[in-house]
């Protein structure tokens, strides 16, 4: 082994309102670092850092977050009421259930439910 997670970095333009909208979607507190480094401390998960980059979003990510809820309609009503962009229909596999979401500076992650 060579280490472990401290920290999930998100490269965005605007680090304090992606860290508020996450802080919203899962909890935690939201700490700042300065104005180009914001980082949530959500318990029970590694912490998500929120860093300001000077280049946009381009292309689909190579890395998302899969957020495990009790009910993926509502969990995604609430998230759209938070500023993510629903992306699709709801697709269901054998593990389960998710939905595409973008958060407000357009990074993909899904609300998801298990099949068990």
């Amino acid at each position: 082994m060579i280490g472990r997670v401290d920290e999930v970095v998100i490269d965005c333009a605007d680090p304090g309102p992606l860290a508020r909208f996450w802080a919203e979607v899962l909890g935690g507190e939201h700490r700042v670092r300065d104005e180009d480094w914001h980082t949530l401390r959500s318990p029970g998960s590694p912490d998500l850092a929120f860093q300001r980059v000077p280049e946009g979003k381009t292309v689909k990510n190579r890395l998302h977050l899969d957020v495990l809820v009790d009910d993926i309609e509502a969990a995604t009503a609430q998230a759209e009421a938070l500023g993510a962009t629903r992306q699709g229909d709801v697709h269901h596999d054998v593990a389960g259930s998710f939905q595409v979401l973008l958060d407000p500076e357009g990074n993909e992650w899904c609300v998801v439910r298990s099949a068990t």
